[in-house]
């Protein structure tokens, strides 16, 4: 076994009690509000143990700010968040996705507009670490949900510096910015799983990161039929003005029991979805400030539509089996975020 702990390179500060190592943090706006656990070398080590990595390891890099995320200082910030040792390569993956360009994290963490990575769990690692893709799968009661989320905001915060009022512009931010991060039911799932979507193979690991809104109920219990359901969603769907880039579509297991009734496929849920989430481009104008002289008579037939591709609307399987309360999760941006899916490459034993 490696002794991580004589290899660590972060400063040490030596304080005379938990209490007091957790108002230090207050005081240095190391945190997000909340308290932490003080992060010792010992329990830093541990972490760094489980995810397979030196200290100095770069698992990723900013370059807008000139930062630079290595394995200690990950490991740090997900002892402070309150994580299990054996969550660290769930973490690892999420950052190395969160710092490809595509996904643009200077971008999403600075932008006024108040979005958070959302990240979803496929593979044997939801159901060993219990992440919770079942009830109240957003809200509070799972460690595992909230701990791992919580991980990802302090690492951006004091490793990415994404201060609120300093570098984090956000008008009004969600609650997902202090932590965002579900499995996806794969066993109340009738389709292939998001991360085989992804190009991830069967029995693998993974977690998607996505910039995302809150999310935005789609509120059908009535249900009936699949075409309703639908319909709902666009309803949902068009309430922003965003178009591209992805979307999010959390799906209830009642809401799936009614597509899979009457035999519908992810692919045939998304083209009924793109076909019908559509404004005409005059529309689009207007409710873009554009003034009239913008508008030409073609523009009355000319649908915009909120998917540029049938693959922008990632299809998740997850929340409690009663009720009818499905979700559409917007992008940021509309384009200028990506979505990003990435192996967990540490097999997690949590014996």
């Amino acid at each position: 076994m490696h002794d991580f702990a004589s290899t660590l390179t972060a400063r040490r500060i030596e304080l005379g009690d938990p209490l007091a190592a957790m108002e230090y943090f207050y005081q240095q706006g190391w945190t997000d509000g909340l308290p932490v656990i003080p992060p010792t070398p010992e329990r830093v080590s541990e972490f760094l143990e489980f995810g397979n990595k030196f200290p100095g390891d770069i698992l990723g890099m900013i370059p807008a700010r000139n930062r630079v995320i290595t394995a200690e200082k990950v490991a740090i910030n997900a002892v402070m968040a309150g994580c299990l040792p054996n969550y660290m390569p769930v973490i690892i993956a999420a950052i190395e996705a969160l710092c490809q360009e595509e996904f643009n994290l200077h971008g999403i963490t600075a932008t006024t507009g108040g979005t958070a990575p959302l990240l979803i769990v496929n593979g044997p690692a939801a159901q060993q670490l219990n992440i919770n893709g079942g009830v109240n799968c957003f809200g509070p009661g799972v460690r595992a949900n909230a701990t791992i989320g919580r991980a990802i905001r302090l690492i951006l915060m004091n490793v990415g510096g994404s201060i609120p009022g300093v570098l984090d512009k956000a008008c009004l931010g969600h609650p997902g910015k202090y932590s965002y991060c579900i499995a996806e039911d794969e066993e109340n799932n009738p389709w292939e799983p998001l991360s085989h979507d992804r190009g991830i193979p069967p029995d693998v690991s993974s977690v998607t990161v996505f910039a995302g809104e809150a999310p935005h109920y789609v509120n059908n219990q009535a249900g009936g039929t699949g075409e309703r359901l639908v319909g709902a969603i666009v309803n949902t769907m068009m309430g922003s003005l965003y178009r591209g880039g992805g979307w999010i579509l959390i799906l209830c297991p009642e809401h799936v029991t009614i597509f899979k009734k009457e035999g519908w496929t992810k692919q045939q849920i998304r083209a009924a979805v793109s076909e019908r989430a559509a404004r005409s481009l005059a529309e689009y104008k207007r409710l873009n400030g554009l003034p009239d002289s913008a508008i030409v008579p073609q523009d009355a037939e000319t649908p915009v539509r909120y998917l540029a591709t049938l693959d922008e609307l990632l299809i998740v399987t997850a929340g409690g089996k009663a009720g009818g309360f499905s979700a559409i999760i917007p992008p940021w941006a509309g384009g200028d975020s990506r979505p990003v899916t990435r192996a967990i490459g540490v097999c997690i034993d949590c014996e």
